[in-house]
């Protein structure tokens, strides 16, 4: 990231939402603004039409005024397609809104919606994010938004000519009169498959029919059971919201879409004005490709609380201007993502950390209401995993090691950022990766080692008396250089020197773990013990 005060987009958005709000309605409280749909699992790609808002949101707090984050939940769309893994029966709820769809087999949820809302829900609360959520099946079928229906129906010909400055000439001209705004669902099977057939302006009387046989006439001033499509639904909900800041995604933003449309429909109809909305960009997932909700198996808020703090969390979408796009990790990326997090902790502490990344910090562990949770003794991520792999979790084994490693004197310092760990290698390392100690020296192999070889293992066990992690990282580097005439803590380096650290390192994990790798060797000798470690290398 830049490290010059211009680029912290927070801020720069928070001066132009300020002004434009007070150019707006003066004197009321600032509305900011997300929506996402309960279609399927909430992903971490729709994080960022929350979290954008939030952090723009948060910093007007911050500087005492009074602002409102929306989270207009979307429960009122059509439910579209069956995801991945549910029954296919669900099918035949297809069109119906999606709290009238029941929720998945198994769901302690009343319905769809409701079952994919509840994790979004809690981690928006465990990430400090702040929203006054609104249900659209309830705003619609309350009449919250029955006078901007008539308007929007009223004006369908206004609407419809904005429309068609987008529209494709495919099939030949449409007549102006065929364009109707609402769509109602049907009464009888509750989906949306429904034509308008007639109309009133004076009576409001409509006439529909579905294509489930059903068909009647309803008063539109009295009608609560359907919806203004997408188009001129959201530029309606900006304006009787009078929202300012509302971003959105890279598919809002093409010519004819509902960003540019809703623009020019939200004053010509509405009376309104469109927010302030950056576009924002595609958050991706480490070995993983295009996230969709409706393939179902993508990872969510909520996995990726699992593994990591939510600060960190809050972090990647603070550091990062809405326009770049960026990948969050779920394998052992994430180790070094959280020695950058650490570093830049360091740096904060320190007094050196740039303006840029200070601001990103300071928004990612706390709010305008106050601190986020934190480790009080965070040992490096790489670490707790290491231990957490080679303890498969064994409380006294971990609380000895985290003693001797960095002076941890009950497991609670070290959580919940242990707790991370544990689960990054509970969930998402292979069984084949993972850590086993051998109970038993491995004799064929100790008995096939030449001179050399001895020697280098009479070193290291002769060294362990130096029980501390950087006197380890000191003796397993240090054995190849007393072996070739060095002291232990020559700075010179060869391409041999480096050869035979490898081939000392390849044995050691041999002997120890009985593969070619594992984790690193200071934290896997502290991990197994000094007695322990002479007895597997022979010595």
């Amino acid at each position: 990231m830049a490290d010059s005060a211009e680029t912290d987009w927070v801020s720069r958005f928070a001066d132009e939402v300020i002004s434009e709000a007070e150019r707006r309605a003066p004197g009321k409280p600032i509305v900011c603004a997300s929506g996402l749909s309960p279609s399927g699992p909430i992903h971490l790609g729709n994080l960022r039409e929350v979290m954008t808002p939030h952090l723009v949101a948060d910093e007007i707090r911050r500087r005492g005024l009074e602002c409102v984050h929306l989270l207009s939940w979307d429960d009122y769309d059509r439910f579209r397609r069956v995801p991945a893994g549910i029954d296919p029966s669900w099918a035949e709820h297809i069109g119906k809104p999606l709290t009238s769809v029941p929720a998945p087999p198994g769901s302690a949820y009343a319905n769809w919606a409701e079952h994919f809302k509840a994790p979004m829900t809690a981690a928006l609360a465990e990430l400090g994010v702040e929203v006054h959520g609104i249900s659209q099946t309830e705003q619609y079928t309350s009449g919250a938004y029955r006078e901007q229906i008539l308007v929007a129906v009223r004006e369908r010909a206004r609407i419809d000519a904005v429309l068609s400055r987008y529209r494709t000439k495919q099939g030949g001209e449409r007549q102006a009169d065929d364009y109707f705004p609402y769509k109602p669902y049907c009464d009888l099977c509750e989906r949306d498959l429904t034509t308008v057939t007639a109309y009133d302006d004076e009576t409001t009387e409509l006439a529909y029919t579905c294509e489930c046989g059903f068909g009647e006439t309803v008063r539109l001033a009295e009608h609560d059971r359907g919806k203004l499509v997408w188009k001129v639904d959201w530029p309606m909900r900006w304006a009787h919201e009078g929202v300012v800041f509302e971003p959105s995604g890279v598919d809002h933003h093409s010519p004819g879409s509902a960003w540019v449309v809703g623009g020019q429909i939200v004053g010509e109809v509405f009376g309104g004005q469109q927010p302030i909305g950056p576009m924002y960009a595609f958050v991706g997932i480490t070995g993983m490709a295009k996230m969709s909700s409706s393939k179902g198996d993508v990872p969510t808020p909520g996995d990726a609380l699992r593994i990591m703090e939510a600060p960190v969390l809050r972090w990647l979408y603070a550091r990062r201007k809405p326009a770049q796009s960026f990948k969050i990790a779920f394998d052992h990326e994430i180790q070094r993502l959280y020695d950058e997090w650490d570093s830049l902790g360091r740096k904060v502490a320190a007094g050196q950390a740039q303006p840029a990344e200070l601001a990103a910090y300071r928004r990612a562990v706390g709010t305008a209401a106050g601190p986020l949770p934190a480790t009080p003794h965070p040992v490096a991520y790489r670490t707790l995993a290491s231990v957490a792999d080679i303890t498969t979790g064994h409380a006294e084994q971990t609380l000895r090691i985290l003693r001797d490693l960095d002076g941890v004197s009950a497991l609670d310092e070290a959580r919940p950022r242990l707790d991370r760990a544990q689960r990054w290698v509970d969930d998402h390392v292979p069984a084949d990766q993972r850590t086993r100690v051998r109970e038993t020296p491995d004799h064929e192999l100790v008995g096939s080692l030449g001179s050399g070889e001895r020697e280098a293992l009479r070193l290291l066990a002769d060294g362990l008396d130096d029980w501390t992690l950087d006197g380890l990282t000191a003796l397993v580097y240090g054995v190849p250089k007393l072996q070739a005439g060095l002291p232990a803590d020559a700075k010179a380096t060869t391409p041999e020197l480096k050869a035979a650290q490898r081939a000392f390192f390849a044995l050691l994990y041999k002997l120890l773990v009985g593969r070619d790798t594992g984790p690193r060797l200071p934290t896997l000798l502290m991990a197994v013990g000094a007695d322990r470690v002479r007895k597997l290398v022979g010595t």
